[in-house]
C-alpha cells in the first residue's frame, strides 16, 4: 500500500471539507483550538511513519493518555490488572458510570473514565503521585521519541 499517498489524499480531502464540527469547550484551552487543523499519521510496526496535514502541530492528547497508562499498568501487573477492569465495549459514552452498579464496581474497559481511574490507581499503588506522573511523562516521551512532550498546566 502507498501510505504516503493515502495520508496525502486524506489530508487534502479534509483541507477542502466544509464542515469541521466544533472544538471541545469544557476546557477553555481546548476551546481555542483551530478546528481547521487536521493531521494524520500512520506508524507501521517496521518503524516507518507516514504523515500529512498538520501532523507536526502539537496537540493535547486528552484520553489518548489512557493507552499509555494502560501499557504501564500491564507492565507492572500483567494479567492481574484484568481482575480490576474489564475488556469489553461499554456501548455508552466514555464518561458514563451507569454500568458500574450492575457490574459490581468493575468498569467495562480501561478506556472509559471509570476504567482509566482504576488503571491509574493500579500504577499509583505504593508510589508517590509525583513519582508516577514523572514515570508516565518519561514513558510517553520515550514511545513518542519526542522530549518536547509536556504537561500543559493550562489544560490540567
Amino acid at each position: 500500500m502507498d501510505f504516503a499517498q493515502i495520508t496525502a489524499t486524506i489530508a487534502a480531502e479534509m483541507a477542502e471539507a466544509q464542515t469541521r464540527g466544533a472544538a471541545a469547550s469544557y476546557i477553555p484551552e481546548l476551546a481555542s483550538v483551530d478546528v481547521n487543523q487536521f493531521g494524520i499519521a500512520i506508524a507501521l510496526n517496521d518503524g516507518r511513519v507516514f504523515s500529512a496535514g498538520d501532523a507536526q502541530c502539537p496537540f493535547s492528547i486528552q484520553s489518548v493518555s489512557k493507552v499509555f497508562t494502560l501499557a504501564l499498568a500491564l507492565g507492572r501487573l500483567g494479567n492481574q490488572l484484568w481482575s480490576r477492569v474489564g475488556r469489553e465495549p461499554s456501548g455508552l459514552p466514555f464518561n458514563s458510570i451507569l454500568q458500574l452498579e450492575h457490574e459490581k464496581g468493575i468498569p467495562r474497559n480501561p478506556f472509559i473514565n471509570a476504567g482509566a481511574l482504576v488503571v491509574t490507581d493500579a500504577i499509583l499503588a505504593g508510589h508517590e503521585p509525583k513519582e508516577v506522573l514523572g514515570e508516565i511523562l518519561r514513558f510517553v516521551r520515550y514511545v513518542a521519541e519526542d522530549d518536547d512532550v509536556h504537561i500543559s498546566e493550562d489544560v490540567a
